[in-house]
């Protein structure tokens, strides 16, 4: 933690951990090699830190237990305009002077300690339970009491990152990755992920429908901890255990058709040389579709476009594009990728039924014809296609009218990506495709 280990000293939002010296500099040379940092703040801080003692005396800070569990690590009144510049004052003088680029805003919620059960630091949990001087019930902030705005939190945060940075800073577009969410918060540059979830194929599956809702709901960016963040439980051996190795690439494979493609979680780590090298057979499947990705990325691009142009949403439930098919009203296994492709993402496992393919059944809706990505073999719109499907593939279906742009494989976003470009076209039907480049940053656009 760039603060240090002493949790009295949480959060500090600056880098006063000893381990970081010359930070600017450490920075700068992450840039030079064409890569971004994005780093973790929190809405809460250790009562030794500078941040604390500000907000505690203006009195912005709630009287109540948050994560990490003890009296001095208090939440800050989001809500409070005045708040709000302090925050971004820690923020920015500390971190965005020394060339962050992006804002992981985990813990948004935030956590009420005292009044939710299960939390695995038990001994912080006795202590906020037999603490009867605080009470939740009685703490204010400044739109309301907390309980009448708590879910709204996120909005508030976000909101005040966004329109500080936007106010400093032109040429630099503002991106928040955050735990939660509320309605509206879709203008402030926000990423949704799904939160600190268990490596499981129950869960894999459950995110489907998760990402699918939050964009009905009008959050088009969402993503998960892929491999999932709790972990170690359930494969004690890591990356060199077979089962985490199969569920990893197939939640790999989802995220690549994820608003943001991040691997992320504790106990095991996710950098693909964890997985062997090259040659080995995990690494070689996740290099495949990291190279996916950035062929994909002029698509990817347009589409998120349209997003800001239109509010459609980069990933759709079928009945978004199909609402006269009454059989995709309850489909919770796949969705729309763009406008052009349809994603069916394996969430079960094979080595469970000890074989090298396993069955997998994908909907395709009337009104379209289709392509399977993988063979061009065409299939009519309004059946159940079921078919073999191997590690190394999930199953994608191009709607036969589009026209893919897809770009050379390249080592980062930077690039200019849309000077050589392969179409592959869909035949079957009339089609056109706006592609759209700008500048890469700022908001000219």
């Amino acid at each position: 933690q760039y603060w240090g280990a002493d949790r009295n000293n949480w959060n500090a939002v600056a880098f006063t951990n000893p381990k970081y010296q010359n930070v600017k500099d450490y920075i700068d040379s992450i840039h030079q090699e064409n890569a971004k940092v994005m780093i973790s703040v929190w809405p809460s801080f250790g009562g030794k830190s500078e941040i604390y003692k500000e907000l505690e005396k203006n009195k912005l800070l709630y009287n109540m237990y948050t994560f990490p569990v003890q009296k001095n690590v208090k939440v800050y009144d989001a809500f409070n305009p005045k708040a709000r510049d302090i925050y971004w004052k820690y923020m920015y003088n500390n971190l965005f002077k020394a060339g962050i680029d992006g804002w992981w805003l985990d813990a948004v919620e935030p956590v009420q300690k005292n009044i939710i059960a299960g939390d695995p630091d038990k001994q912080g949990q006795e202590l906020a339970y037999k603490d009867k001087t605080i009470n939740t019930s009685n703490v204010q902030t400044y739109a309301g009491s907390f309980q009448s705005m708590a879910n709204a939190y996120p909005l508030a945060t976000v909101q005040g990152v966004y329109d500080h940075q936007r106010a400093v800073e032109k040429d630099k577009r503002a991106i928040i990755l955050t735990r939660s969410g509320f309605v509206g918060q879709q203008r402030n540059a926000a990423v949704l992920w799904s939160g600190d979830i268990n490596g499981t194929w129950a869960v894999l599956k459950a995110q489907i429908p998760a990402a699918i809702n939050m964009s009905y709901s009008g959050m088009p960016y969402w993503n998960s901890d892929i491999g999932g963040f709790y972990t170690s439980k359930f494969y004690p051996k890591g990356t060199q255990d077979p089962k985490f190795q199969e569920l990893y690439i197939r939640w790999f494979q989802f995220g690549v058709f994820t608003a943001m493609l991040r691997a992320h979680g504790t106990n095991i780590a996710r950098e693909i040389y964890q997985f062997g090298n090259p040659g080995d057979k995990t690494f070689d499947i996740l290099h495949q579709y990291i190279n996916l990705r950035y062929t994909l990325l002029p698509y990817i691009y347009s589409q998120t476009w349209q997003t800001t142009k239109t509010s459609k949403p980069l990933m759709k439930g079928l009945a978004m594009n199909y609402p006269n098919d009454t059989k995709v009203y309850d489909n919770a296994n796949e969705f729309l990728f763009g406008e052009n492709i349809l994603v069916s993402p394996v969430a079960d496992s094979i080595t469970e039924l000890n074989a090298s393919t396993i069955k997998h059944t994908t909907y395709l809706p009337i009104g379209d014809d289709w392509f399977d990505s993988w063979t061009n073999k065409k299939y009519s719109g309004g059946q159940d296609v079921t078919q073999d499907v191997s590690l190394e593939q999930i199953p994608l279906f191009v709607k036969a009218g589009t026209i893919l742009p897809l770009a050379p494989v390249k080592q980062h976003t930077d690039i200019k990506y849309f000077d050589t470009l392969t179409l592959h076209i869909y035949s079957g039907k009339n089609g056109s495709f706006q592609l759209y480049e700008d500048e890469g940053d700022n908001y000219n656009y």
